[in-house]
């Protein structure tokens, strides 16, 4: 028996979408990657968002930035994790009746960051103003509890 599958191209982009996804929080999860892990993370963010752009709706394009920002501020890119920090708040203000109360949080936690990897603590301490409130505004606690794990963990560049 073959573990073939057969997918129609719409499938196939969801299918890759999520796994892409998974791939990339693998190795942001991963304490000690090396620097081709680093690459292919980046990659797989990429990629994963590419696929949800074809399969996806504006909530997965939002949520894909956001991954690509994250791995870019984890990789301590500092410009490029601020212009998909920026994409992500650009796309979470132009769709916001379709989002979850936790991709607010998300994106100013997004935007936070990178300022405060750039260097730019005023505006970083201003968002995370921003970011502790919607978090707090998160309805489920499950996905308040994540946000605030996350929120409070990594690296704040002297900020928070």
């Amino acid at each position: 028996m073959s573990d073939e599958k057969t997918f129609t191209e719409s499938e196939a982009h969801l299918y890759f979408a999520k796994q892409y996804n998974g791939k990339t929080w693998e190795l942001l999860d991963k304490p000690d990657r090396t620097s081709e892990e680093n690459e292919m993370m980046l990659d797989y963010a990429h990629a994963s968002l590419a696929h949800w752009r074809v399969a996806g709706t504006a909530v997965h394009h939002q949520r894909g930035e956001w991954m690509i920002a994250r791995v870019h501020i984890v990789l301590g890119n500092g410009e490029l994790a601020l212009r998909h920090a920026r994409r992500v708040a650009d796309l979470t203000e132009s769709h916001k009746s379709e989002l979850s109360d936790f991709d607010f949080a998300f994106a100013y936690e997004s935007l936070a960051r990178a300022y405060a990897l750039n260097g730019e603590k005023v505006e970083a301490k201003k968002i995370i103003g921003m970011a502790q409130k919607a978090g707090e505004a998160i309805a489920d606690k499950e996905d308040r509890d994540i946000f605030f794990a996350d929120f409070n963990g990594g690296a704040w560049y002297g900020v928070k």
